[in-house]
């Protein structure tokens, strides 16, 4: 009776786990709203996925040909991406999880403005450039003087 009971409770608590995890995905404009209310903390988790979800879609609007709107999705990475290293900054905690998110979007849109024609790509570069100049900053934060 005891070995069912405790059999029942596991599988009970796999499942409401499953739930969670299959929960719905918040659309980009709910992130945005809960990011801009959010505590520093969670903020910068916040805007990394915003700017991490951005480089996709600026990814498949350039496919779909989507020019001023793959620049738009260009400009929230960089914008969420600034906006994830202050948050990071300000509180000292998510600098490494920041720094590597900054890494790997750079990677990406690099990869992205490969596959572009020459006049789509300085919007592409500039965003690059910008993300690197903000990974260095962290980096500097992280091990420079005066680093904790």
């Amino acid at each position: 009776m005891a070995r069912t009971i405790v059999g029942l409770a596991v599988l009970l608590a796999m499942a409401s786990a499953m739930g969670l995890a299959f929960a719905k995905e918040l659309t980009l404009e709910e992130l945005k709203a809960r990011a801009e209310t959010a505590k520093p903390d969670e903020r910068a988790k916040l805007c990394i996925e915003i700017a991490e979800r951005q480089v996709e879609a600026a990814d498949k609007l350039y496919t779909d040909v989507k020019i001023d709107q793959a620049q738009s999705a260009i400009h929230d990475v960089v914008s969420y991406s600034e906006k994830a290293v202050d948050a990071a900054s300000q509180t000292g905690h998510k600098l490494k999880n920041t720094e590597i998110a900054l890494r790997k979007m750079s990677h990406r849109l690099n990869d992205i403005k490969r596959t572009l024609a020459f006049e789509n790509q300085a919007p592409v570069q500039n965003a690059v450039d910008v993300l690197e100049k903000l990974r260095t900053d962290v980096l500097s934060r992280m091990f420079g003087k005066g680093a904790k």
